[in-house]
């Protein structure tokens, strides 16, 4: 029977060795977490297993070795120090296969920590901003803990936990984390602009996090008829939906619905999103899920990259040895996007790095790369620079088309490598 108590009192519960889970991203259960934190004097080898988590991560903070141990599904911009510097592990991972970790028993949870709405008058929780791999992690850990949140909003869908499901709850007020619009520049607009133009209407979108997705909502103004599905969503999407452009009136399935695992923006999207039945939540093994990405006959993703070899392999995990973020769903909605009878599957890029002194697209991945999207996979790359169809092309036609969308600067020595490994 679930008790109301307090955040100490609920962290109290947590012994040394336990394995536990953090909902993610927005929803990260702050106030438990930091409860929790305030006892690593008395805790050893608690390992805290999460996918990104807004907020500081206090519990990846230099000094916290030997007290908790992250172990990362994705790497946020909150874990690269700790994994990087070996206080953390990495767990590469579809993000579609992520629930099935804890179903599977393959990572056993002795407690979860979970950052819902107050129970409703039957009884009902709901997830809020995300939803990713909740469910699951529910089922499988021994202990639910609950942060009944009054700011959080309440997310529809398949987004809801029975207070028969819970053990603990504590009474909080904190909104969820808010994550800022980026700033567009030239070379974020002139890649939405070409990505936009291969989105025909009565396209489902794929949109992540970030300046080019952004950009790419932008240019897509002048669309009808276009849905989402995704696994995460920002106030880009609001814009769209806003403007009349994206209404889900073409999608085969859950049509006129917004289905995403969660969601990430400022106030006006959680504003947006509450009680909203045009939004619907799902986890993550129904989101990225191949078989359903491919039964929208039209569906478009748009993934980003780190690098892109000129035979087409991209790196999206990694630079070089050190790792960044995560396999995620890039490759979940790259290759369901790919089976759907009009499918497109996008990978754009910036042509450049580090101020426009290293080209993204390279003769060879540097050591240590982790290829996230195979060369078979791939279909279609677009830089600032135009776009690059690499399906049914040879590596020699490949590397030629990678090559005129590269950076002008670059372009040379890329023809002389790609003349150097037979590739011209």
């Amino acid at each position: 029977m679930m008790r109301l108590v307090t955040a100490a009192e609920a962290a109290a519960t947590i012994r040394s060795g336990h394995q536990i889970y953090l909902h993610c991203a927005a929803a990260t259960p702050s106030v438990l977490l930091d409860s929790l934190v305030a006892r690593a004097e008395e805790l050893h080898d608690v390992t805290v297993v999460h996918l990104h988590t807004e907020g500081p991560g206090p519990h990846m903070a230099p000094g916290m070795e030997g007290h908790f141990r992250h172990r990362a599904l994705f790497i946020g911009p909150n874990a690269r120090a700790a994994v990087n510097e070996g206080r953390a592990d990495y767990v590469p991972v579809f993000l579609s296969d992520v629930p099935r970790l804890f179903t599977s028993g393959a990572l056993p949870l002795d407690a979860v920590f979970v950052n819902a709405t107050p129970p409703d008058a039957h009884g009902f929780c709901s997830l809020g901003t995300s939803v990713e791999a909740m469910h699951a992690a529910v089922r499988a850990a021994k202990t639910v803990i609950v942060q009944f949140n009054r700011a959080m909003p309440r997310t529809l869908g398949d987004s809801f936990i029975h207070v028969s499901e819970i053990d603990l709850a504590v009474e909080v007020d904190v909104p969820p984390y808010a994550h800022a619009s980026p700033t567009i520049g030239d070379v974020e607009r002139r890649i939405g602009e070409h990505v936009a133009a291969l989105v025909p209407d009565g396209a489902t979108l794929q949109l992540g996090i970030g300046a080019i997705p952004s950009a790419t909502a932008l240019a897509l103004l002048d669309k009808r008829d276009l849905g989402i599905h995704t696994e995460m969503f920002t106030d880009a999407v609001v814009d769209l939906v806003e403007a009349g452009v994206v209404n889900g009136s073409a999608k085969e399935r859950n049509r006129g619905k917004i289905v995403t695992a969660f969601m990430m923006g400022t106030q006006r999207l959680y504003d947006f999103v509450h009680d909203n039945p045009m939004v619907e939540m799902r986890p993550v093994d129904f989101t990225n899920d191949t078989h359903v990405i491919r039964s929208f006959s039209k569906m478009v993703s748009i993934n980003s990259a780190i690098e892109v070899d000129l035979t087409g392999q991209v790196v999206a995990d990694s630079i070089g040895h050190r790792l960044y973020s995560g396999v995620g769903g890039q490759m979940d909605f790259m290759r369901g996007a790919a089976l759907a009878a009009e499918g497109r599957s996008i990978i754009a890029l910036p042509s450049t790095a580090a101020g426009g002194t290293a080209s993204r697209l390279v003769e060879s991945l540097r050591e240590g790369a982790g290829v996230v999207t195979t060369r078979s996979h791939v279909r279609t790359v677009v830089t600032e620079w135009g776009v690059a169809e690499m399906f049914g092309r040879s590596l020699r036609e490949r590397a030629e088309a990678l090559i005129e969308i590269a950076h002008p600067d670059f372009r040379s020595d890329l023809r002389r490598a790609a003349s150097r490994i037979n590739l011209r």
